[in-house]
Formats: structure tokens, C-alpha cells, sequence
């Protein structure tokens, strides 16, 4: 975050049209933290281009001195969509256009506008969303990025029902202002990295709302947006915020901030009526009595200051990939892009924009308080004002079963869990993404013969650790960093970890079927995967402890009961499930105490490359057994 600097005026008049390439540049996005409406002064001349960003110039009075870029795909219908887009900090509209904006547009058909920050207004190009002279309806940066959606308007035929702003960092910022300031303007909007409107009103207040973070009652940060726009009573933007939880640039206490201010603007409390994982990752949603979704949150579990892509995924119904990996564009195997999308009702032609009306879906059989057992239909009647995309169906809130036509339905084999009382559940999906769960129907499992028993133990924290030795296994020490770490560090030294579990609730007579170890990650360095390639990371077991309980140094390289019983494939971001255990790894599970995992690279990594996992609550040996 850095000072605005000097706003040269009267740039805008007249500069000769040109194109802007649409190709990635490096940069360090941070959120660096500067009058009454003038109307338009006349309608600009946009050129139509194939490929790449073209600069618009005399949209307006532009009195934030912003730049406009816009993108227009080919074939556009009447009456389409709009979206803004804002960078971060050190970035501008070529930069960012890589994270996927650009080729959703391609493919659903929608207008996008790139704002860009000049450096004579902030030495770091940040949008000045800590000056209130920029984030005040009719004034400053706020103004100009609206004349840009006015000049849109003039030059094609976009739906002002459908106009939409998204950004990142200081441009996730920047995001609530426009909301707030011009709620006649913008349907919904998605906040990446951001934070509340008006957390600061100067440089210093912005590094304090940046991190730690600023904590408001939802009352209050809920008047800061009323106030933005007084005597306003019409519909207020619906809001997605999304915030990795390892981002030390903006705190992720700015999601629930964010969380808290929007969903008291829209009148309802702070308790989310849906939550589930989309990709492995946190999501709530927020919704009003009639079930419309107004807010929704994401907490990219590992990620840092960036925004997810996945460019491994293309956008359904066609071959175009979700956005690049690049500077804070994260390949977290999660389309940032495609979900902030479907939020605003852009995937799907034949989806009304408006539509956030939530399904519903009842599980119609069994019955509640059945007695079942071996195969069961379980059945769900689900409606919805447009239609029923999908029905999944839970079994103790796990994911068993899809069903994508009517009548939803699933064959639930009762054996796969113990006899007793088990919830089953369904939720309904409609094409706009909008869901309902029902999960109250009771049922008791009654199978003869004996039914596996599934357990879960979590590591022990205190006795967890990780160890580092030369290639050779000489030099041993102990890590004292935070987390568990794997692969090669800068010292050159190579890294094996520990987890204890105690698994001595286990029955002396349980016959182990199966076991896997599931890991979260931290953070990390390089890809330890491919350095050399086909690298792969390994867990041994110890019965009992490879030495004492806590880790020593003598454990990098102590005899393991079984060796390499496991994989754990490549993961840079959430959790990761090991193979299972082979049998020799099965059996080695101690049913009288302690049971110990190495984790470590099965050949040393030749340069630095590295992770680091979590320890504690988030590090889980799961075994299955018959008693």
C-alpha cells in the first residue's frame, strides 16, 4: 500500500485511439492504499476487435483520471451482460485479463470492461479505495469507473439489469465502494481479497484495515453503506467474497467483516442458511426468507493473496480453460472465475439473470424413522421456478449419490455402514447454481452379520514434527518452523515429518481392511513432485514410535515397521487423500497405542523444493475395520 500521488487533469482530451495486447505481465498485486456528477459529454467511438484489450477514451468527465479498456467478443446478442473487472496493486488490464475474465466472456457472451490505475495517481497503480474522495457517489475513482459503464451502454446493447463488478486486492476493495455508492448500477459483485466498504479513510487506517483487520458491528458497517447513498430504497447488490486463509497481505478476518456488512444491508442475520464445499473449499451461503441467495462466501483453505484459477478446467460446454497461473493467480484446481460467474447468473443462456430463488427438495423415502437394511432407494421430489439440475444425495452428511433426472433417486447399499441410526439427505441444484439441502430424515440401520466400523484419529500436535539432514541422512536437527515440512529446503537440507496418532481405542480383535492418511496444506515453495521428475511422496509406519513419542532426530532415518505402504499425490492448496495403505501398512497399525507416519520424498529433491502440511485437528488416520 503505498500514497496516491499527483492526479494530472484534462488527460482525457483527445488521446488517439489504440489497441493493448492482451497478454500477462508480472506483477506483485498488494492493496495499496486518492464533486457533484458531471454528465457525459458525449458517446465514444469503440472500435470492434478480434483479440486484445482496446483503450476507450473520452467516456466522460473521468474525474478519478482512470484508464478504460474493454473486451468484446464476437457474435454478442441484444441486451447482454456487463462486467467490470479491477486489478490489484502493481498490476493493470493486460495483467489481470489472464485469471479468466476474458475467455468466460468468450464463451457465455458478455461485455467486459478492465479499469486501469495510471501510476500518476498511485506510485504503485492501486485503486485509492482508502480516499473518500474516490469512494463518494458522484466523485472521484467511483465516478469514473461508472461513466465507463454509461459509455458501455451508449456504444451497445447491454442489459442494465445484468451490469456486474468483480476485483482483486486493492480492486477487491474498490469493489464494496462501487456497490455501495451506486446500487441503482450494479446488480451483484464479487470480492476477492478485499475487504468492507469504508474499513479506512486514509493511508494509515488502510494498513491497519489490510491487517490485523477492522471489526465492526454488522450495524454499523452496515450504515456505512446506507449513508454511501442516503434516502436510496431499492434493491441492494447481491455480494460473493472470496479470501485465501493464508493471506498475510488482507487478512482473511476481512471475509467476515465483508460477510457481516452485506448481509445486514440485506436484512438478514449472519448465520448462513447453506453450508457445503465446493472443491474442497469452505461455502456459505446467505439467504433471505424466500431462499435467494445474497451473500456467499469462499475460504480458499491454504491459498495466499491471490485469486483461484484452474486451468486445468475448461468452462462447461466448451474447450476454453479457466484462466493462467501467473503472478497472485493461484492454481488452487478451483475456477474463481466460472463460480463468481455462475453467482452472477452469466453461465447459462436459458438462466433468467435474476434468478436466486433456491430450490426445494424433500427426501420422500424412506420415511423418517424407517428400519432399513441391505439396498435401499432413497428418493427425493425436488422443484424449482426455472428447473432441477441435479440431486445429491448424503449419508451422514457424506456425499453417496447424483441424480440428474426425475424422479431423483439412489441405491444406498445400508452394508457400507454400522447398524444404528444414520440421517440421510438430498440437495437440489438448479442451473443459476442455487441450492437446497434437506437433511432430517432419521433412519435405523438393521443389517445381520457384521458391518465395517470406520474411524478417524487425529495427530497429536505435541509430539508431532519434522526432521532435517543432509542427503545421507548425517547433520540430523529438528525443524522449528511452524507446520511440518517435505522436500528440499534453502539450507540444502532435505526434510521428513512426523505424525503420532493414538489408535489404541482400536478392538484387539478388529481386522483392519483399510487405512489412508489425509493431509492439509500450508504452504510451500517449487514442486517437490517433479524435482527429479516423477518424484513421489511416501509414508512409512511405525508400531508404536520410530523412537521416543516426540520427535527426535534419530527419526529421519529410523527403521520403519513397513515402508512406503502409501502415496500422497501432488496438492498445493486444501486437503489431499493418501492412497491406501497396502497391506503391509494395514497391519502395522498399532491396536495397543501409539501408531507413527513418516512422511518424505521418495528420492531426494535435486534443488529447492518444498511444502509444508498441517499438524493437529488437521492431519486425520482414517481405518476401517471389522470387529
Amino acid at each position: 500500500m503505498h500514497g496516491r500521488g499527483i492526479r494530472r487533469l484534462g488527460w482525457f482530451t483527445h488521446v488517439p485511439w489504440f489497441r493493448v495486447a492482451a497478454l500477462a505481465v508480472a506483477a506483485t498485486a498488494g492493496c495499496g492504499p486518492l464533486g457533484a456528477e458531471a454528465p457525459d459529454t458525449g458517446v465514444p467511438q469503440l472500435e470492434q476487435v478480434e483479440q486484445g484489450l482496446t483503450q476507450v477514451t473520452g467516456f466522460g468527465s473521468n474525474p478519478g483520471n482512470l484508464q478504460m479498456f474493454r473486451q468484446v467478443p464476437a457474435g454478442m446478442p441484444a441486451n447482454a451482460p456487463l462486467v467490470v473487472v479491477l486489478h490489484g496493486c502493481t498490476q493493470n488490464a493486460a495483467g489481470v485479463e489472464p485469471g479468466g475474465w476474458t475467455a468466460a466472456s468468450n464463451v457465455y457472451k458478455f461485455y467486459v470492461v478492465y479499469a486501469q490505475q495510471p501510476s500518476s495517481n498511485n506510485p504503485t497503480s492501486c485503486f485509492n479505495w482508502f480516499e473518500p474522495g474516490d469512494t463518494a457517489r458522484g466523485a472521484g475513482e467511483a465516478l469514473s469507473i461508472k461513466q465507463m459503464v454509461d459509455a458501455m451502454k451508449a456504444a451497445y446493447s447491454i442489459d442494465p439489469a445484468r451490469v456486474f463488478v468483480t476485483g482483486f486486492s486493492a480492486g477487491g476493495f474498490m469493489v464494496p465502494a462501487m456497490l455501495a455508492t451506486y446500487p441503482d448500477v450494479f446488480a451483484a459483485g464479487a470480492i476477492n481479497s478485499g475487504g468492507p466498504y469504508r474499513c479506512a479513510s486514509s493511508m494509515t487506517e488502510g494498513f491497519s484495515c489490510m491487517s490485523p483487520g477492522v471489526s465492526k458491528t454488522p450495524a454499523a458497517w452496515a450504515d456505512l453503506v446506507r449513508n454511501a447513498y442516503p434516502g436510496y430504497t431499492g434493491p441492494r447488490p447481491r455480494v460473493s467474497i472470496w479470501h485465501g486463509t493464508n493471506d498475510y497481505t488482507v487478512r482473511p478476518a476481512n471475509l467476515t467483516e465483508s460477510m457481516k456488512q452485506w448481509t445486514q444491508v440485506h436484512g438478514i442475520d449472519q448465520t448462513p442458511d447453506t453450508t457445503d464445499t465446493v472443491g474442497g473449499f469452505p461455502h456459505k451461503v446467505y439467504r433471505d426468507s424466500a431462499g435467494t441467495a445474497l451473500v456467499e462466501t469462499y475460504e480458499v483453505t491454504g491459498m495466499g493473496h491471490a485469486v483461484p484459477v484452474d486451468p486445468q478446467y475448461s468452462f462447461p460446454g466448451s474447450s476454453t480453460a479457466c484462466g493462467a497461473t501467473g503472478a497472485y493467480q493461484s492454481d488452487v484446481n478451483l475456477c474463481g472465475v466460472y463460480h463468481q460467474a455462475l453467482f452472477f447468473g452469466l453461465t447459462e443462456a436459458s438462466t433468467p439473470p435474476d434468478d436466486t430463488t433456491a430450490p426445494t427438495v424433500n427426501v420422500t423415502a424412506p420415511v423418517f424413522g424407517a428400519t432399513v437394511s441391505g439396498t435401499v432407494t432413497v428418493t427425493a421430489s425436488a422443484a424449482d421456478n426455472v428447473g432441477v439440475t441435479r440431486v445429491d444425495f448424503y449419508v451422514d452428511g457424506n456425499l453417496v449419490g447424483t441424480d440428474s433426472t426425475a424422479p431423483h433417486a439412489f441405491s444406498w447399499d445400508s452394508t457400507t455402514v454400522a447398524n444404528g441410526s444414520h440421517v440421510l439427505g438430498a440437495r437440489a441444484f438448479d442451473a443459476a447454481g442455487n441450492s437446497a439441502l434437506d437433511a432430517d430424515t432419521s433412519v435405523t440401520v438393521s443389517n445381520s452379520g457384521t458391518t465395517p466400523t470406520m474411524v478417524s484419529f487425529t495427530s497429536i500436535a505435541a509430539e508431532d514434527g519434522y526432521v532435517k539432514a543432509t542427503a545421507d541422512g548425517s547433520a540430523a536437527e529438528l525443524g522449528m518452523l511452524t507446520g511440518l515440512a517435505l522436500g528440499r529446503g534453502v539450507d540444502g537440507k532435505h526434510n521428513r515429518s512426523l505424525l503420532s496418532f493414538d489408535t489404541s481405542s482400536l478392538p484387539d480383535t478388529a481386522s483392519i481392511t483399510q487405512a489412508f492418511l489425509t493431509l492439509s496444506y500450508a504452504s510451500g515453495s517449487g514442486d517437490p513432485w517433479a524435482s527429479p521428475a516423477g518424484n513421489t511422496l511416501v509414508i512409512d509406519v511405525a508400531t508404536g514410535t520410530f523412537n521416543a513419542a516426540t520427535t527426535e532426530t534419530g527419526d529421519w532415518a529410523a527403521p520403519a515397521t513397513a515402508s512406503a505402504v502409501a502415496g500422497v499425490a501432488k496438492f498445493t492448496a486444501g486437503t489431499v487423500r493418501s492412497t491406501d495403505f497396502a497391506g503391509a501398512g494395514t497391519s502395522a497399525v498399532n491396536k495397543l497405542g501409539r501408531t507413527q507416519l513418516r512422511l518424505r520424498f521418495a528420492q531426494n529433491p535435486a534443488a529447492t523444493a518444498y511444502l509444508f502440511v498441517k499438524d493437529g485437528a488437521n492431519a486425520t488416520l482414517t481405518v476401517v475395520y471389522t470387529p
